[in-house]
């Protein structure tokens, strides 16, 4: 998905009351009266959520990822279980859930928050699992330049959960890898030990998490 270049979005804001006319339609179109005092208020409050869902529409995730710090560690640095709420563009419902994201840095490392807030900021879209997974994994790649990089979601995905075939308990797993994750595979083992849940973290090891 394209962003506006970083002064432009700055200067955008959701069309709001663009917004609350769609969501009385909508209540409209389901056979529900508008204008019910219950309903009154539901159209600007939906328009509020839906402008705080999307609102990383039009804003460059790598600008979080700009002056990164000198450092010469060159071993695995790993983010476990950073939540994600995105939008499924297919249906507009949610899909929430964790990523993993952990890269191999080449020199150049940035604060925590920051992996965090792009991971965030991708996920504010109408999106599908597996391009966000990938967007992850090329802006991080892009914007830091590291040795490798490994991106995992682990998503409840509404529109199966909540309709359709509605498998509450079902989860989608979704990765993507670059560099060294690609090119030896013990990296990868490596990632997905320190991903690993606590539970399966002490049936390996014989140790507390």
């Amino acid at each position: 998905m394209m962003t506006r270049p970083a002064d432009e979005a700055r200067d955008f804001r959701m069309d709001e009351t663009r917004l609350e006319r769609a969501v009385h339609e909508i209540l409209a179109g389901i056979g529900a009266d508008p204008d019910d005092p219950r309903l009154r208020e539901t159209p600007a409050r939906a328009a509020t959520m839906y402008a705080e869902l999307f609102g990383g529409m039009h804003v460059d995730a790598g600008q979080f990822l700009a002056d990164p710090l000198p450092e010469d560690h060159r071993d695995l640095i790993a983010l476990r279980d950073i939540e994600v709420r995105s939008m499924c563009e297919h249906h507009l419902v949610p899909m929430v859930g964790v990523a993993h994201v952990a890269y191999i840095p080449d020199g150049k490392i940035v604060g925590f928050d920051r992996i965090v807030r792009v991971v965030d900021t991708l996920a504010r879209r109408p999106q599908v699992q597996e391009r966000l997974t990938g967007e992850i994994a090329d802006t991080i790649e892009r914007h830091l330049e590291p040795a490798g990089v490994a991106v995992m979601l682990i998503l409840e995905q509404m529109c199966m959960t909540i309709r359709g075939e509605r498998q509450a308990r079902s989860r989608t797993v979704t990765s993507a890898y670059r560099g060294l994750f690609v090119a030896e595979p013990d990296w990868r083992a490596e990632f997905r030990f320190a991903t690993r849940q606590p539970e399966e973290w002490n049936e390996r090891t014989g140790r507390e998490f």
